[in-house]
């Protein structure tokens, strides 16, 4: 019951701001609320401070002790749903399936899969030497074991 109160106050707070999506939610048995979340245009420390007050201002600490924290994902962590590939369009990102690992460049996303871009050095195809190639990769998110943004400093 509890519980889906918490779910219920985050998806009103999420339909109200359209451009933020739930990643975790995640209730431990001591009623402690972690709440992760990501958005379109990424998600700032007012976003997370209102998905806080929306959630901890309507339930009631006579009621039920909890403890709340609202985060946003990570620029390390892993890419956990297509609606994150989106907003990394034109990033550098490492991509792991069961077969391959590649790394490039996302050039676009689908409702089903991922386009990496990457250029390679290649022997030429008559004579000597190399040549430098331009490579895709179509990836269908069911195939994805793990992707990160590679960021640089």
């Amino acid at each position: 019951m509890w519980k889906d109160q918490v779910k219920a106050l985050l998806n009103e707070v999420l339909e109200e701001n359209p451009n933020l999506f739930l990643i975790d939610l995640s209730i431990s048995a001591g009623n402690s609320i972690k709440v992760v979340i990501d958005g379109d245009n990424g998600v700032t420390l007012e976003d997370c401070m209102m998905v806080s007050r929306a959630i901890e201002h309507n339930l009631d600490r006579e009621e039920t002790d909890f403890s709340l924290e609202v985060t946003s994902a990570g620029a390390t962590e892993p890419l956990t749903i297509p609606r994150q590939y989106t907003k990394n369009i034109g990033r550098k990102m490492e991509v792991k399936t069961s077969e391959s690992k590649y790394a490039g460049t996302l050039q676009s996303t689908s409702a089903d899969t991922i386009t990496l871009e990457w250029k390679a050095r290649e022997p030429k195809p008559i004579g000597k030497g190399k040549v430098t190639v331009v490579k895709n990769q179509t990836i269908p998110f069911s195939e994805i074991i793990k992707a990160n943004v590679v960021l640089k400093f």
